[in-house]
C-alpha cells in the first residue's frame, strides 16, 4: 500500500520543518508526501526542497481557498492508493503509517480518524490545551477514546481515505467550517467503513495563545451547527453539553443574587467538576502548572465551545 500525504499550509513554514523531519524516521516507507501552499505570504517551498532526496515530495502552490479545498487540490494530485491528511502542526512518532497499513489492512478500513497527544517536549500551555481537548471531564474522552470505534468522527488534523472514498465522495463540501465532521458523516452514509485508530496518534502542538484557544473553541461550537446543516442529526446531546455548562456558569452569578441555597449547590457541583480536572491533570501530567493552566483551559474550552454553539444556533433560527 502506498501512502500519500496531504498536508495544507498557510504561513508556517516552522511546522512543516519539524512535520517532515519526522517522516524521515518513518519505519513504513512506501508513500510520497504532498505539499499545497494555500495562498501563503511566508512560504515553505525552500523547507520543503530540502528533503526532496530523503523521500518523495512535490509542493504546489495555490491562491487561498481554505484547508478543506487546499486538501481537495493535494488528493487530485496524488498518487497513492491511500490519502493520509495532516495539519502542519502535527508531528509523526517514527512508527504512525506501518501501525495505520496494518490497522487499514486487518480491519479492512475505507477511512480513519486518529487522535492526538502531547509530546514530553511540550510547553506547560500545549500540554493543558491537549488535556482540554481530550480529557473525560470536557470532551468526554471521544477525541481520541471509544468503546466502538466505527462511531468515530475524523478531524482534519489526523484523518484518512482510500482513493476510491475521495473519487466516490469528491472530498470537503466546505473550506473551513467543521469540514472534516461534514465528510465524515457523508462517508458512513456512503457505505465506506471508517473507523477511529487509536494506536496511529500524533503529537498536536497547537501554538495557541489562552485568548486564541477560546476563540478556536468558540469556532468548534459554531462548525457543529454549520455540519448540522448539511446532516440535520449532527447536532446530539454531548455537543450540548458544553451549552449546559456554560448556562450553569451564567447561572451561578444569578443564584448568589437571587437564592443563596441554589448558588451553594451549584458551587459544590461546580467545585466537585474542577477536582476531577485538577486531579485528572495532576496524574496525567505531575506538574502543577500544567493542572492550573488545564483547569484554565478546560473552562475556555467548554464555554467557548459552548457560546459558538449558542450563537450560531441563535443565527440559523434568525434565518429560518
Amino acid at each position: 500500500m502506498k501512502f500519500s500525504i496531504i498536508i495544507p499550509v498557510f504561513n508556517r513554514p516552522d511546522e512543516i520543518q519539524d512535520l517532515l523531519t519526522s517522516l524521515l524516521s518513518q519505519t513504513y516507507r512506501d508513500f510520497e508526501v504532498i505539499i499545497v501552499e494555500d495562498g501563503s505570504e511566508v512560504t515553505c517551498e525552500a523547507v520543503v526542497s530540502r528533503f526532496s532526496k530523503n523521500f518523495s515530495i512535490r509542493y504546489f502552490f495555490q491562491e487561498n481557498s481554505g484547508q478543506g479545498f487546499a486538501r481537495n487540490f493535494g488528493m487530485s494530485q496524488a498518487s497513492g492508493d491511500f490519502f493520509v491528511i495532516l495539519d502542519s502542526d502535527v508531528v509523526l512518532p517514527p512508527m504512525y503509517l506501518e501501525v495505520l497499513a496494518l490497522e487499514i489492512k486487518n480491519r479492512s478500513l475505507d477511512a480513519f480518524g486518529g487522535p492526538d497527544r502531547s509530546g514530553e517536549d511540550f510547553s506547560p500551555l500545549q500540554k493543558a490545551m491537549d488535556f482540554a481537548m481530550t480529557s473525560f471531564w470536557t470532551t468526554g474522552g471521544i477525541r481520541g477514546k471509544l468503546k466502538d470505534p466505527s462511531k468515530y468522527q475524523a478531524r482534519g488534523f489526523n484523518m484518512g481515505v482510500s482513493k476510491q472514498v475521495f473519487e466516490q465522495t469528491k472530498g470537503f463540501l466546505d473550506p473551513n467550517r467543521g469540514e472534516d465532521i461534514e465528510w465524515s458523516l457523508r462517508i458512513k452514509k456512503s457505505g465506506f467503513r471508517l473507523e477511529l485508530v487509536e494506536e496511529a496518534y500524533v503529537f498536536h502542538k497547537r501554538k495557541n495563545t489562552l485568548l486564541n484557544f477560546m476563540k478556536q473553541s468558540f469556532s468548534f461550537g459554531q462548525n457543529r451547527v454549520n455540519v448540522s446543516r448539511f446532516h440535520p442529526g449532527a447536532i446530539q446531546l454531548i455537543h450540548l453539553l458544553p451549552l449546559f455548562f456554560l448556562l450553569f456558569l451564567i447561572s451561578i452569578a444569578f443564584a448568589f443574587f437571587l437564592w443563596p441555597q441554589l448558588f451553594y449547590a451549584q458551587l459544590l457541583i461546580f467545585g466537585l467538576w474542577s477536582l476531577g480536572v485538577l486531579v485528572g491533570a495532576l496524574i496525567q501530567y505531575r506538574s502543577l502548572l500544567v493542572m492550573g493552566l488545564s483547569w484554565i483551559c478546560a473552562v475556555l474550552q467548554l464555554s467557548g465551545y459552548g457560546a459558538g454553539l449558542l450563537y450560531e444556533l441563535s443565527v440559523k433560527a434568525i434565518k429560518g
